[in-house]
């Protein structure tokens, strides 16, 4: 039989396959739960079967904040994606994740285009190396960048120390003049594999998909709308 065991971060997972993060989840999914309601059952679930959750972060605090109480009932398991909120907003956020012993956290840092994000206190915004590197070298577990569609958004990740990259482009397809993950996957894979974990979100519905993501040079896939449905 085929052994699909994922190894990431020192610890042993039942497949390359992690639950992507999403956000909003009654306005964009339907209304039966909201985000907290909705990543406490897929924490568990997760764990549950060896495998982890990313969960977003959103303009609520106590969204991550559950997340991460959450988490610490399964051993800390998981990663909550926090937006690119200024350092301090990113501190404060990472000082809960420290002191709950969190697996692992993140940065969608494609969420920094986002006006709304931009215009709100804290805002968010586009971080330098030095600036990633500041934020990534305070958190106290490994540390992934989403949102990455170039070799050159893919080097800069690695520079600053991310322990993993997710290809990423908020759905993964074709939209608006955007690249599909698909079709950026390979020449990233080229430029950085080794030097970190590729990860890769979108269109993922099927084993066929993990497998054919894995050929095009990912190390393992985020899976997000199948599950939620």
């Amino acid at each position: 039989d085929p052994d699909v065991r994922f190894e990431m971060f020192d610890r042993q997972f039942t497949a390359p396959i992690f639950a992507a993060p999403l956000g909003a989840i009654d306005l964009h999914y339907g209304p039966k739960y909201k985000d907290p309601e909705y990543n406490s059952i897929l924490i568990k679930a997760c764990a549950d079967y060896g495998l982890m959750a990313l969960t977003g972060d959103g303009v609520d605090p106590n969204i991550m904040l559950r997340s991460a109480e959450d988490m610490k009932k399964v051993g800390g398991l998981g990663c909550p994606i926090i937006k690119p909120w200024n350092k301090e907003a990113v501190f404060e956020k990472l000082d809960v994740l420290n002191e709950a012993g969190i697996f692992c956290a993140g940065m969608d840092v494609d969420g920094a285009g986002l006006p709304f994000l931009k215009a709100m206190n804290p805002n968010a915004g586009s971080k330098s190396v030095p600036e990633m590197r500041e934020i990534i070298e305070y958190a106290d577990m490994p540390f992934i960048v989403k949102g990455i569609m170039t070799v050159r958004g893919a080097e800069k990740a690695v520079e600053a120390g991310a322990a993993a990259i997710v290809v990423s482009n908020h759905g993964g397809r074709v939209q608006g003049g955007v690249a599909a993950t698909a079709e950026v996957l390979p020449e990233i894979a080229e430029a950085v594999k080794g030097d970190t974990v590729i990860l890769v979100d979108g269109g993922i519905r099927s084993g066929v998909d993990v497998f054919r993501a894995i050929a095009l040079g990912a190390d393992g896939v985020l899976i997000g709308r199948p599950i939620c449905r």
